[in-house]
């Protein structure tokens, strides 16, 4: 009897995943998030703050470990390391001092890919910064997942707020429009 319920709940179990995978193939693979965050400090301090890679670590609290590893392309290329040991390897593909960073995910094995666009606009004494990711999902079951159970924009939302604090402002992070 035993065995009865172990085999419909291992058919069920199997039936969901089937449907999760049916599901996110009907998803998009490509997503495009924007936020944004209004500085007191010039597009010149900003830029230094985000384009100083090696510091990371000591203002955004998700980040445990930078690495500097070598050149792909004539590209820098960094390995971050977040909380829970994960790692992301990145690769600057774009820099036009003090107004637009690239940063394209270079990691083969990783279930994604994209990158981030960040726009910097002088606005008064301040800046505006703009960051836009563009990603994609290849996985039809990790797309399910991403989009029933995460918010697009999380990653973003908590880089901007730990720049803020960095710069000591107050984190408001606006939906890009």
């Amino acid at each position: 009897m035993v065995w009865i319920y172990l085999g419909i709940g291992a058919g069920v179990l199997a039936g969901l995943i089937v449907l999760m995978g049916l599901i996110g193939r009907s998803l998009p693979r490509g997503h495009v998030v924007q936020r944004s965050l209004r500085s007191k400090r010039s597009r010149e301090t900003v830029w230094q703050t985000i384009t100083d890679f090696a510091s990371v670590p000591s203002w955004h609290p998700g980040v445990k470990a930078v690495e500097r590893l070598a050149d792909r392309n004539g590209h820098e290329v960094w390995r971050e390391t977040y909380k829970g040991n994960h790692t992301l390897t990145l690769e600057t593909v774009e820099a036009c001092p003090p107004q637009r960073l690239v940063r394209s995910i270079a990691d083969d094995k990783a279930p994604f890919t994209g990158c981030w666009e960040f726009e910097l606009a002088a606005e008064g004494e301040g800046c505006h910064l703009t960051i836009t990711e563009r990603g994609d999902i290849a996985s039809p079951f990790i797309r399910f997942l991403f989009r029933m159970f995460m918010n697009p924009a999380l990653n973003l939302e908590r880089y901007l707020k730990a720049l803020a604090g960095n710069l000591g402002e107050p984190a408001v992070v606006e939906a890009a429009r």
